[in-house]
């Protein structure tokens, strides 16, 4: 660990200490105030879009503007805008029902913040999964540490500089810095740890709290498929499998990453996804519109991965393309891969990338089967005409969200809780999903002076027994 790592490291624990401590003296902040907190999100965003779209792109080498702004921009204004619009329903106290043996007798359930709470975001979104968080945080009435990742440093910094202007550091604050800087965030003593990454590391961050017992949401990835029901329009299943896998070339949690689709389909469903991205993007080696994979590194894989599925005997599909030209733009082009082995890495890890395979099934429930015996993936996607098939699907498999018909757009309804299950994450954001992840539901069972239930204490009477006896009925 360098020095400036360590003098970082102490920095945090004093902003943790910090936060705390101004946690502690506004306990149950006003909720005129999250509203003017939400306020400020929203307004930083309009304020500094093209600040925010160019230091995206930068950190990329290329990202399309229009996909930042809609994707990142545009969604953390629509999201603290309906946070604003429904706190004061999400933050009331709900009443609930006693049992007449507990009579007299009132119960309700006060949501209340959790404390100081830590984000830890990705580099493939890098504002929004950074702030689409705070959102909820805020809204609940927290306070935040935010340590955005390292591989995406432009972004990190600009975020750390507009939100220092908009918020008091004891409020919000961003850490900035490489691994040890992160782990060391994640081993702090927060109130609520939220997690956005890979499966691999969020597996040591779930560690990393438990040694101080923190309560963590983790939002994984996984291998999201889209199944293609016998008799679906193959034109209609490309145009929206394609978009939704080459929206940021691939590198999208919820990215569609592999295709089902029945025996025999797979070349024409192939071919017309490459079609359709030939339309989209003139030559994706040049065009702006296209965006670059985001390091070296997560090049090289994807280039990795295509090539053992070629050496397996998968059929490799490319849209016409300046090779050196794309090389040189560190782009992978729009790739489908027809049929690889099914030990090959396309097939058993992730691929975040404008990478797609396409497997043929001889029945639907072979494809659901297939789905079911690997882990739950953060989305799945079902193409049908008949709903009947569609609701098939859903019956026999599990994921985080269900896309039917369409792809990625799920996790913009506000209301539609976000997060996966099993390995693709824990817990859920967005809309009052995300009020509740960073509030605690705390009971209140309220009586007047006297309760009957001093009546049930020893030496135990007939009174117990009454009252034992109508329980248990």
């Amino acid at each position: 660990m360098s020095e400036a790592e360590a003098k970082q490291i102490e920095r945090m624990k004093a902003l943790l200490t910090a936060q705390k401590a101004a946690f502690r003296a506004e306990r149950h902040r006003p909720l005129d105030k999250r509203k003017a907190d939400l306020d400020r999100v929203a307004d930083l965003c309009r304020t500094h879009a093209d600040a925010i779209a160019e230091a995206i792109s930068r950190d990329f080498g290329n990202r399309a503007k229009q996909e930042s702004v809609i994707a990142e921009i545009a969604f953390v204004i629509q999201d603290a805008g309906h946070a604003k619009k429904h706190l004061g329903k999400w933050s009331k106290p709900r009443k609930v029902g006693v049992p007449m043996t507990l009579m007299p007798g009132s119960a309700m359930i006060r949501r209340e913040p959790k404390g100081v709470v830590g984000i830890v975001s990705p580099w493939n979104y890098p504002f929004q999964l950074a702030m689409a968080p705070l959102v909820a945080a805020l809204a609940a009435g927290c306070r935040a540490m935010i340590k955005p990742s390292e591989y995406t440093p432009a972004m990190a910094e600009l975020m750390k500089t507009l939100l220092a202007e908009a918020f008091e550091e004891d409020h919000v604050t961003v850490i900035t810095g490489g691994p040890a800087v992160g782990e060391a965030f994640t081993k702090l003593k927060f109130d609520h740890l939220f997690y956005t990454g890979s499966t691999q590391v969020g597996r040591l961050v779930a560690m990393a709290a438990a040694e101080n017992l923190v309560p963590v949401t983790l939002e994984l990835g996984g291998k999201s498929p889209a199944i293609v029901t016998p008799g679906y329009p193959t034109d209609s299943a490309a145009k929206s499998i394609g978009w939704g896998k080459l929206f940021n070339a691939g590198q999208t949690c919820v990215a569609p990453d592999y295709v089902l689709t029945p025996k025999g389909t797979e070349s024409a469903l192939g071919e017309a996804i490459i079609k359709v991205a030939a339309h989209q993007f003139k030559d994706a080696a040049t065009d702006d519109a296209y965006t670059a994979i985001v390091s070296d590194r997560h090049y090289a894989r994807l280039n990795d991965m295509i090539e053992e599925a070629r050496a397996g005997g998968a059929e490799i599909l490319q849209p016409e393309h300046d090779a050196d030209a794309a090389k040189a733009a560190r782009k992978i082009p729009p790739t489908v891969v027809l049929n690889p082995p099914a030990d090959c890495r396309l097939m058993t890890e992730e691929i975040f990338g404008p990478v797609l395979p396409i497997n043929g099934y001889t029945e639907l429930d072979a494809a659901t089967e297939y789905v079911a015996d690997h882990d739950h993936p953060l989305a799945l996607y079902v193409y049908s005409t008949d709903k009947t098939q569609a609701d098939r699907v859903l019956d026999n498999t599990l994921s985080g969200g269900v896309g039917v018909n369409i792809n990625l757009l799920h996790l913009s309804v506000p209301d539609l809780p976000f997060g996966g299950i099993g390995a693709s994450g824990q817990g859920a954001y967005h809309g009052e999903a995300g009020f509740l992840t960073f509030s605690h539901e705390r009971s209140v069972f309220r009586t007047g002076k006297w309760h009957p239930s001093r009546l049930l204490a020893p030496p135990y009477g007939k009174m117990y027994e009454t009252v034992a006896k109508k329980q248990m009925k």
